[in-house]
């Protein structure tokens, strides 16, 4: 078994949720417009990425799009029975589901259990009660805690979905909800800055100006705040951002907010410049020539996108010139000028460093 994770995602579109938030337009965010969702249509998805997939492959089904525990028991039992089988037979390691805060209690759980699903994500967006009414959501923050406390009590792997900037928050509420959310200890966390999807009703209190979403440099700050206050909490963020595809893209499907096809990579390179900037900002740099020591997979971090990390230290500090070394420590980024090291920092510090500035 390698270490390479694939999703074998099954969307379940608006199936079951009896509210119509103002951000939402799941046929659209997920790609899939009105499908006949049954045992046959998921047996149909895992068989066609199946042959995609390495058999070697660590696996999950994953049953997206929608309030998965909040649709009818029977149509929950026949997608989970897919699930189950192909766990049993090893094709798949892992089920994961994504849902809302009040469609989780204890019969509920006890359904998951029996088909051994293992992840259950809440889309908990916001624990503002005000924001979540603003939004449509139709539940509360205390929803939010009872049903966490729940999944982890049951033995399930908690994963959290938040998404700064939805109508009537602010930066201090969005950072407050990821204080409160590292709070019940989720196990991973998806950061959606929210995006004006065509045909939902956010799009039209854009268009009467109620609605003001976040500029992508707005988005970037207040992510990359959150971001940092989830790592340095060790609690793993696995996605920054709506995935870019055919429809979810500037001038397609998005229609306003602060849309960016890498915006994960815009918010790693705030975040390690604010450690550069540090290391540099109190030395002599003589000759105006530095040298970075870092492992490959962190170098497009550092530069940043369209080298906007080595425009700005450029810029800053009257270098000349910025060269790179390949080193074989995943951990340490060391600065150099000639052989006199300035300085260096664990890539783990970062987002501590971050928060400090």
């Amino acid at each position: 078994m390698n270490n390479k994770m694939k999703i074998i995602p099954i969307f379940v579109p608006h199936v079951g949720c009896k509210f119509d938030c103002v951000f939402c337009n799941q046929k659209r965010i997920t790609g899939k417009g009105t499908v006949n969702v049954n045992k046959q249509y998921a047996i149909d998805i895992v068989e066609e990425y199946r042959k995609t997939i390495d058999e070697n492959t660590l696996t999950e089904i994953a049953f997206f799009g929608g309030s998965f525990t909040a649709i009818e028991k029977e149509l929950q039992e026949e997608l989970l029975q897919v699930g189950h089988f192909y766990k049993k037979l090893g094709i798949v390691q892992k089920i994961r589901m994504s849902t809302r805060p009040d469609a989780i209690d204890e019969d509920i759980l006890k359904l998951q259990k029996k088909y051994n699903v293992d992840i259950i994500e809440l889309g908990i967006q916001s624990l503002d009660d005000e924001v979540l009414l603003k939004a449509n959501r139709g539940h509360t923050r205390q929803d939010c805690f009872n049903a966490s406390k729940l999944i982890k009590e049951y033995g399930f792997t908690l994963g959290h979905q938040v998404m700064p900037g939805l109508p009537g928050s602010t930066r201090e509420s969005d950072i407050k909800t990821c204080v409160d959310s590292i709070s019940m200890k989720p196990h991973m966390v998806r950061i959606y800055p929210t995006l004006i999807i065509k045909d939902t009703n956010l799009l039209y209190m854009y268009e009467d100006g109620t609605y003001i979403p976040l500029t992508v440099q707005e988005a970037v700050d207040v992510t990359s705040y959150i971001y940092s206050l989830y790592m340095v909490n060790n609690i793993n963020v696995i996605r920054i951002g709506l995935q870019n595809t055919e429809s979810i893209n500037e001038g397609e499907d998005v229609v306003g907010g602060p849309f960016h096809p890498a915006f994960r990579q815009l918010v790693e390179e705030k975040i390690y410049f604010t450690s550069i900037y540090n290391i540099l900002k109190d030395k002599n740099i003589d000759d105006r020539q530095i040298k970075i020591l870092a492992n490959n997979k962190e170098i497009s971090n550092i530069c940043g996108q369209n080298k906007a990390n080595i425009i700005k230290l450029k810029n800053i500090f009257n270098i000349k010139k910025v060269s790179f070394e390949i080193s074989n420590d995943n951990n340490i980024i060391e600065i150099y000028i000639n052989s006199k090291k300035l300085g260096s920092f664990n890539k783990h510090d970062i987002y501590k460093n971050y928060l400090n500035n």
